[in-house]
């Protein structure tokens, strides 16, 4: 019996996948919080952090097939620094890392449908992304690339379903009147089966929709008929996509994190190309209106015992940026960059050290060690290089904790990938998030800009000491605070952890 690792496999299409896949199959369940979770037959639930490699790696032993269930639109962290681009990048990076280190068969993605055009919306164009990076290291990978899941617990399905319930009518924008190719989830399922018994060579895209294309109007019409709900609209082709993903995410109540990305993509016509068409998985079996009834039985008789699992009050911080790499520049020399502009950019008030095996952040004039980290050897390779965060007055953990910066070039581009990830500050939460989290982001910004202008910085580049002044303030003010945390504590007998 083969061995399946499934991710997101207490999401809803993970859900519904493992119930399919676990007659024939041995299931390694992952996900990150497992505390409700119980193994069965052909079912092993481990908990596993994606954005660690270490973790996923470790997980993926012994695996003949690696599925991908997993998008990034919603924050992961207590305060999360990052778009979901770059920490979908850094995901699907972990996974085809693990995967090829494992030696397995074959990875099964699960993706959007992909226009034709080279404008595509952010969210489609992460898609892509996930999609050759997972590919990029000589796994084969199918990818399933489906346009609007019909399914009670999809992501773009209940905001349909909720627009149409709780408006007592439509004003119809210019991409109402777009392409699109809904979905029914139980052809998503059985096609998704179909891609795991596959045994591919190289990478593949496989589109799958239902029997017809539709517009968004014929979409709102068909649910209010299935819904029994009188639902007049207006054309008012004026209205911007802006304006639309603002009124969308007030009328269904779903966080603007999952829908501006998908209404970024209701510019496009999502519809099934046919060289990515393949026999018996691209076209599925249930119309429209058949899936809509489905997803309301299914609502309406599925108990809803979701007991989610309190959250956690560890004050973890995720932080990632993307930059593009001067030509000829490795990740040694980006790490070497990055000290030395620290130092410049805070006029050497805040001393950066670095060398082969430590990273030291410190303030030499107050006889302060901001952050102490070491060099992760095993972790560390040409394309990557990896900190462990192990002292230091601004890290709560000092052995132990996995806290940790790293640069990572991206496969076969010319981008890295810079990320704090969790790091526990010992400034008060509310303290830490309006200064030395500021303070951190606009460093990522300004070394960003560095990076991108080393190349015409003898052709009168940006002039970096503009914005130096600002950062140095406020880097001031953050040092003072702590200082008035550490009077504080002395005063009152308390630890650091205390306060």
């Amino acid at each position: 019996m083969k061995k399946i690792l499934l991710t997101g496999a207490s999401g809803y299409i993970g859900g519904h996948l493992m119930n399919r896949l676990k007659e024939n199959y041995e299931i390694i369940a992952v996900s990150r919080h497992i505390e409700n979770k119980k193994d069965e037959q052909n079912v092993t639930w481990k908990s596993a952090d994606l954005f660690d490699l270490n973790e996923i790696t470790e997980v993926m032993k012994d695996v003949d097939i690696a599925i991908y269930l997993v998008h990034s639109m919603m924050p992961s962290a207590k305060l999360t620094q990052a778009s979901f681009e770059d920490m979908d990048a850094l995901l699907a990076d972990n996974f085809a890392k693990a995967a090829s280190f494992n030696k397995v068969d074959h990875i099964v993605f699960m993706s959007g449908l992909i226009p034709k055009t080279n404008e595509l919306s952010p969210h489609l164009r992460s898609r892509l992304e996930c999609e050759r990076i997972l590919g990029a290291y000589g796994v084969p990978v199918s990818t399933l690339r489906a346009g609007l899941i019909i399914g009670s617990k999809g992501s773009s399905y209940p905001i349909l379903k909720k627009l149409v319930e709780r408006l007592p009518g439509l004003l119809l924008p210019q991409w109402a009147y777009n392409t699109t190719l809904p979905v029914a989830i139980e052809d998503v399922i059985n096609g998704l089966y179909k891609i795991v018994e596959r045994s591919p060579h190289t990478n593949e895209s496989i589109d799958i929709g239902g029997p017809t294309h539709m517009t968004y109007k014929d979409l709102f019409k068909q649910t209010a008929e299935v819904l029994d709900k009188r639902l007049p609209t207006l054309d008012l082709p004026i209205i911007p996509i802006w304006l639309s993903k603002y009124w969308v995410k007030l009328i269904s109540g779903v966080p603007k994190e999952m829908v501006y990305p998908l209404m970024d993509s209701l510019i496009h016509d999502m519809v099934r190309n046919e060289e990515n068409t393949v026999e018996g998985i691209s076209v599925g079996k249930i119309d429209f209106r058949e899936s809509v009834r489905k997803a309301l039985a299914e609502e309406t008789t599925k108990q809803k015992k979701h007991k989610k699992s309190g959250k956690s009050a560890v004050k973890d911080v995720r932080a990632i940026s993307r930059a593009i790499l001067p030509k000829d520049m490795n990740i040694s020399q980006v790490t070497e960059l990055y000290a030395d502009f620290l130092n410049k950019i805070t006029l050497n008030v805040v001393n950066s050290d670095f060398d082969e095996d430590n990273f030291s952040i410190t303030v030499p004039c107050l006889n302060k060690d901001l952050l102490l980290l070491k060099k992760d050897e095993t972790a560390s390779n040409d394309e990557r290089i990896l900190y462990r965060i192990v002292g230091g007055d601004f890290a709560l953990d000092s052995n132990g904790g996995n806290a940790r910066l790293e640069f990572r070039r991206l496969p076969n581009s010319n981008e890295c990938i810079i990320a704090l990830q969790e790091y526990e500050p010992t400034l008060p939460w509310w303290v830490y998030k309006y200064t030395q989290a500021k303070v951190h982001k606009s460093v990522m910004n300004l070394f960003k800009l560095k990076l991108e202008t080393t190349k015409s910085i003898k052709k009168g580049g940006v002039n970096m000491k503009k914005f130096i002044l600002p950062v140095v303030i406020v880097g001031a003010v953050v040092l003072k605070l702590y200082g008035l945390k550490k009077c504080l504590a002395k005063r009152n007998n308390m630890s650091n952890a205390e306060l």
